[in-house]
């Protein structure tokens, strides 16, 4: 009686607060009281009982760290729930939301036990595993109860990282077939925004590859020179503050986050007004999804992406499906795999933060990572998020993680990712 009075005074505190509070866990502790998690607050003192290990100065987790659950399950909330609570520790981010489909596609399942997948499960901060084959879903497992599990279920919205670099590819080659945009070699000289900057009057199949000669200017989501971050302001802030007068350089492979958003962005202001339109084309009707996704806003599109983990299946089905069909979307797809290109790595890459699978994959094109031999179209983000769809195969793997590094919290991605193919 005592603990189930807490509760509820907590939870009248807790609708009438200001968030001005110096508690800098005020927004994660009134996520777990909506979210019934109560076991891990003091809920007379309005605190938490976690042992939290806060890594000052960064957003997310840094990749080389080995953090211990109960910090962890802090920077879930923050991927996952953070940018919509008000967290001032959390960029507040607006949406562009795709509703539900109102017929959605439902998978079948023929599934067997992998006992070292369920080990994975278990060892690792792997948060779900999927793998499709003939058609079906094979493999279906979530973090147990014990792990991750109480936090996550089928409704849970996963944090793309990256892998939304590959999704803005997918949404740029229903533009081209839209008409919008006339093909991947369209030189992008018709944009204000760009107009004196290293981007103007570049072909898109260049900002596709990541050859735009912006090397030494931008590396992933920060700028070299300020070590400001690119990613969390409008396209046009960034072409008018940190890009005017910047000079092409040789072309080489430079993955960064810019050249995905002048993608979206792009993509935005050739549609105009039917830009919604077409994100709902694509995600209602083709991929027919259950729940809804949506996109980050940042005055214009962003490549942050969420979306359900049967939602993510649903996404990688349709870019099968559009490859096998010779779907527009699918002659698309082969034109960006015929036009990848060598990464060439240095030996320095290896500690980039990038999961393993991105040096075992080691062409890119189109915003998707591309093994040597076969054809298997790669998604890769932050903190392992990763998807595999072989084409030839009718295979495809989805991961979606809490943290990734090369030490304690390093998975398999042999196992988990590149064998279900090899062994076609």
């Amino acid at each position: 009686m005592k603990k189930l009075l807490g509760i509820l005074v907590l939870g009248l505190l807790w609708s009438n607060i200001t968030f001005a509070s110096s508690n800098s866990f005020v927004h994660f502790n009134k996520w777990l009281y909506d979210n019934g998690h109560h076991q891990y607050l003091n809920l007379d003192e309005e605190t938490n009982n976690l042992k939290i290990n806060i890594y000052k100065g960064r957003w997310s987790a840094p990749f080389k760290a080995n953090p211990n659950k109960d910090t962890l399950i802090y920077y879930l909330y923050k991927y996952l729930d953070g940018h919509h609570t008000g967290d001032p520790s959390t960029k507040q981010w607006g949406k562009y939301e795709i509703q539900p489909s109102k017929s959605p596609y439902e998978f079948k399942s023929d599934l067997r036990e992998d006992k070292f997948v369920k080990n994975q499960m278990q060892k690792k901060p792997l948060l779900s595993y999927l793998l499709f084959e003939n058609d079906k879903i094979v493999i279906d497992e979530i973090s147990p109860k014990d792990k991750f599990g109480e936090f996550v279920d089928n409704t849970t919205k996963f944090r793309a990282n990256s892998m939304g670099k590959s999704l803005v590819s997918y949404v740029a080659g229903h533009a081209i077939c839209a008409g919008y945009i006339d093909s991947v070699d369209s030189k992008i000289d018709d944009w204000p925004l760009l107009k004196g900057t290293l981007y103007d009057g570049q072909k898109l199949i260049d900002i596709l590859n990541m050859t735009a000669g912006d090397q030494e200017y931008i590396y992933d989501s920060e700028f070299l020179l300020t070590g400001t971050e690119a990613d969390d302001k409008s396209i046009g802030y960034y072409m008018e503050w940190m890009m005017q007068g910047t000079k092409k350089s040789k072309p080489r492979y430079n993955y960064n986050v810019m050249n995905t958003n002048i993608i979206f962005n792009y993509v935005q202001y050739k549609s105009k007004d039917k830009f919604e339109s077409l994100l709902n084309d694509i995600f209602q009707k083709k991929v027919r999804i259950k729940d809804s996704v949506y996109f980050f806003k940042a005055a214009g599109p962003n490549s942050q992406f969420f979306a359900t983990r049967y939602d993510y299946l649903r996404i990688s089905k349709a870019i099968l499906d559009d490859w096998q069909n010779d779907t527009c979307v699918g002659k698309y797809l082969k034109e960006i795999y015929d036009r990848r290109i060598p990464k060439k790595l240095g030996n320095h890459d290896g500690d980039r933060g990038e999961p393993r699978l991105n040096r075992h994959y080691t062409y890119y094109g189109g915003q998707f990572h591309f093994p040597k031999k076969k054809i298997v179209f790669g998604m890769s983000g932050w903190g392992g998020q990763a998807i595999a769809i072989g084409v030839e195969t009718s295979t495809i793997v989805v991961i979606n993680s809490i943290h990734y590094n090369h030490d304690r919290y390093q998975y398999s991605h042999g196992k988990l990712l590149v064998k279900p193919f090899k062994k076609k």
